[in-house]
């Protein structure tokens, strides 16, 4: 069953599925420029090898893609009953290492590793207005979406991971044209 079943019909109409493709591509981009600029402005000395900088995130957050997709399409269920198993029997890190999805290999470790980055990167970076909530919201949802299919009998349809990839996709993308070009300082105004 998909993850989100009201819209599985809509999925089938050609007009539907374009705009939603486009927008799970668009949405990605424009949070991978955001995310990328506000690197850039929050470590200034990054901009002294840009070309460097902006290459490695792209690889890092490609890297990120390529192996959440596998993890979003096919999510290792999480059932209640084995954890409070695992609780009364005091295998307390391993139900941790079940919730965080740690316990699949070095792999999902260096997946993980790059969500975690990607979360303090953006506590570290100063994002305002609209931008903060367009990046807060958009990552909420997809949280939201993995929480599903890894708590519930849900499993995300071959269309919604096709969406999940162009959302990545568009991150990875977005992060390289967001840090590509050095960020010209602010001309401050004589007082």
């Amino acid at each position: 069953m998909a993850l989100v079943s009201f819209l599985v019909d809509l999925f089938q109409d050609p007009t539907f599925s374009l705009i939603a493709i486009s927008a799970a591509f668009v949405i990605g981009l424009v949070q991978g420029i955001i995310l990328g600029r506000a690197i850039l402005v929050r470590f200034p000395r990054l901009q002294n090898n840009v070309k460097k900088v902006s290459i490695s995130l792209f690889i890092i957050f490609f890297v990120n893609a390529v192996l959440s997709v596998p993890r979003f399409a096919s999510p290792e269920k999480i059932d209640f009953s084995s954890i409070s198993q695992a609780t009364s029997s005091g295998e307390a890190a391993s139900i941790i290492f079940l919730i965080l999805g740690i316990n699949t290999g070095f792999l999902a470790v260096l997946a993980i590793s790059v969500t975690v980055m990607t979360l303090v990167l953006l506590k570290l970076t100063h994002i305002h207005g609209i931008s903060k909530w367009f990046v807060f919201v958009f990552s909420l949802l997809i949280l939201l979406f993995t929480g599903l299919s890894r708590f519930t009998d849900l499993t995300p349809s071959t269309f919604e991971v096709f969406l999940y990839f162009l959302y990545q996709l568009g991150l990875t993308i977005g992060i390289l044209a967001g840090t590509v070009r050095k960020i010209k300082p602010k001309i401050q105004e004589l007082k």
